[in-house]
């Protein structure tokens, strides 16, 4: 006796899920060895010039960005690393409904939630971030940053733009 074949069942598209959590690792990974090589050569709030507008300078924020709640006590380290912990569950649940296809959105997803997770380290480690890259212009400084404030800062844009792209094509 032969079996019947079985009617073609829709195929799942594949997830984002794999790719931007391999994304996310190579972001936290690269994070956490510029953090390493900053911590072990530069000695803490003394610049060192690169270019007439970057320095490297060590710095030690206990804060989230710009430094909000850096003079709080302590107390904002477990609001941060349970944020952190949230956000990157979040973010996990989002990869994994995103289509593989969509190497955008995967991209920025996966940048984010590796910044999230290098800056997640440090608190839980150290109890503060390490920043060490530090813009300036006439005298003005931005904030000091590390890496993973850069990658959530680039996969935030990238996801703005992956949003406003699907939303114009809709509009079509």
């Amino acid at each position: 006796m032969r079996c019947a074949a079985l009617p073609d069942a829709p195929r799942p598209t594949p997830s984002a899920l794999l790719p931007g959590i391999g994304i996310a690792v190579g972001i936290a990974v690269a994070d956490q060895a510029s953090k390493w090589l900053a911590f072990s050569g530069l000695e803490p709030y003394e610049p060192v010039s690169l270019l007439p507008f970057l320095n490297l300078t060590l710095a030690f924020n206990p804060g989230a960005a710009f430094s909000l709640l850096a003079d709080s006590g302590g107390w904002q380290r477990w609001l941060f690393i349970g944020l952190a912990v949230a956000i990157s569950g979040y973010l996990l649940v989002w990869l994994r409904g995103v289509p593989r296809s969509d190497r955008i959105q995967m991209a920025g997803l996966g940048g984010i939630l590796g910044g999230a997770i290098g800056n997640l380290i440090d608190r839980v480690h150290l109890g503060v971030v390490i920043d060490f890259i530090d813009v300036h212009y006439g005298g003005w400084h931005w904030p000091a940053f590390n890496f993973a404030d850069a990658a959530i800062t680039v996969g935030v844009a990238t996801i703005l733009f992956s949003v406003l792209r699907d939303s114009r094509s809709c509009k079509k």
